[in-house]
């Protein structure tokens, strides 16, 4: 349901009979929650927000938002939980175990297929059909998804654990996620689970959200890859989205707070959630085959990270360089405004009533408007976008001597002030204000090539 971008209709601050009467849905729809937990997430004195959107498909959905995380969301009268809220509470709904790699597909609208769904020792969930139920992942108890039964679990056995188990709605990572402070799931040990299981070596189905007959383990001669990626293209492009996402999941993601990290936890909380929209990791696709031969590698190829074995199996990240080249590169501003242009034509952000304007989507909101902005700005000018973009980057120079490799500076660099005057003896002199001997040396060396001096360095976001 929050695949896409929706639209808010309004916003406004919940009255005190109406505090009230939500108060008494959600212990109605939610039994098990005491009455201290009701008054923690519907506090008396604190301001809740009541949110109207319209979803992308046009379903009117209402908000119940505190302190700027969405805690429910109601469909048709219907209360359901947020991951916001299933984080504080993680036993509030019955739950459905799944692989990590499984979410990428849920994040992109498809549904939990019950070839996907992992059957603990104790058995299912007894559920109902069309009951609110939530999906984990393997080693997490924090649910990464909400949705109803397709069916009740009694069904799924008899069906032998085949064709649609939930249907849906909303997501870690979907919009509706985008809505809140974007925080990523607990680390919840899973009861089920004795010891840590590594997401490289679990075999899961490949799933899909069409047909059933699709829905079948893949073989291992599917899954082969020769050791030269270079000879299988499939292998080589698995390869380039790995490193995509990790450098990504380095830059952006991961904070020096958090290591020691496990690898693990880097490749679901983090990996996985840089992996671009209809893009999914598999790294059995891939020459590595394992995460922990990807991580060995970019330890010695790269330098970029130092992997240590802290027990058997058990592989933490503890130190990563920060100023790592790889983890950068620099761009001319004609290349941001096609990339920009590109991402603008590819998600059909273009609004539709006036071409000189584009739609901010979640992506767009976080990375260039300012928090009061949130609520009120809808879309940009074409100008306005390219113009907020390079001013969030990173404006450097390049410097060029003669026969040496050209050495990039960050900074801005200050104007050089020359002119022309003339002399008592009807000569003409050029004069300037002081400047730095290497500005000097900028403008001997580009003269009529100014636009190469006007670099930014942009990194993967």
């Amino acid at each position: 349901m929050f695949a896409k971008s929706f639209r808010v209709k309004s916003n406004t601050v919940i009255k005190g009979s109406d505090r009230r009467k939500l108060k008494a849905d959600i212990t109605a729809a939610f039994p098990t929650l005491s009455a201290d937990e009701l008054s923690e997430l519907i506090p008396n004195k604190e301001e809740l927000n009541v949110v109207k959107i319209y979803a992308h498909k046009g379903d009117a959905v209402t908000l119940y938002v505190l302190h700027k995380n969405p805690l429910f969301f109601e469909v048709e009268k219907r209360l359901y939980p947020t991951v916001y809220l299933l984080w504080r509470y993680p036993d509030l709904l019955p739950t459905f175990r799944t692989w990590s790699p499984v979410l990428q597909k849920l994040i992109g609208g498809a549904d939990l297929m019950l070839p996907g769904v992992v059957v603990p020792p104790g058995g299912l969930p007894d559920v109902k059909k069309g009951a609110c139920c939530a999906v984990t992942v393997v080693n997490n108890r924090a649910p990464v998804a909400v949705g109803t039964a397709a069916v009740s679990s009694e069904e799924m056995y008899s069906l032998g654990m085949k064709g649609r188990g939930v249907s849906v709605l909303h997501t870690y990572m979907d919009h509706l996620w985008a809505f809140g402070d974007k925080s990523s799931p607990p680390s919840v040990p899973d009861e089920d689970c004795e010891e840590e299981m590594n997401e490289e070596e679990c075999e899961f189905p490949e799933e899909t959200e069409e047909k059933e007959e699709e829905m079948v383990e893949k073989s291992s001669e599917d899954q082969w890859c020769p050791s030269d990626p270079a000879s299988d293209p499939a292998c080589e492009t698995m390869d380039a989205l790995l490193l995509q996402c990790f450098l990504h999941a380095l830059k952006s993601k991961v904070k020096k707070s958090e290591l020691p990290l496990l690898t693990s936890t880097f490749l679901r909380n983090h990996m996985f959630s840089c992996c671009p929209s209809g893009k999914q990791i598999d790294l059995k696709k891939s020459s590595y085959k394992k995460l922990s031969k990807f991580l060995q590698t970019m330890q010695q190829q790269y330098s970029l990270v130092r992997v240590k074995e802290l027990s058997k199996g058990v592989e933490s990240i503890v130190e990563v360089d920060w100023k790592n080249p790889e983890k950068g590169a620099t761009m001319h501003p004609a290349e941001v405004r096609s990339i920009i242009t590109e991402y603008v034509k590819k998600n059909e952000l273009v609004a539709e009533n006036n071409k000189n304007y584009v739609t901010i989507n979640p992506t767009l909101c976080d990375c260039l408007l300012e928090k009061s902005e949130y609520q009120e700005v809808e879309s940009l000018k074409w100008d306005d976008l390219f113009t907020r973009t390079l001013g969030r980057m990173q404006e450097c120079y390049q410097v060029v001597y003669p026969g040496q490799a050209p050495v990039i500076k960050k900074g801005h660099i200050e104007p050089i002030d020359i002119s022309v005057a003339s002399r008592g003896s009807n000569k003409k002199v050029t004069t300037s204000a002081y400047v730095p001997q290497m500005a000097i040396l900028i403008l001997l060396n580009f003269r009529c090539t100014k636009d190469l001096i006007c670099r930014y360095c942009v990194f993967d976001n």
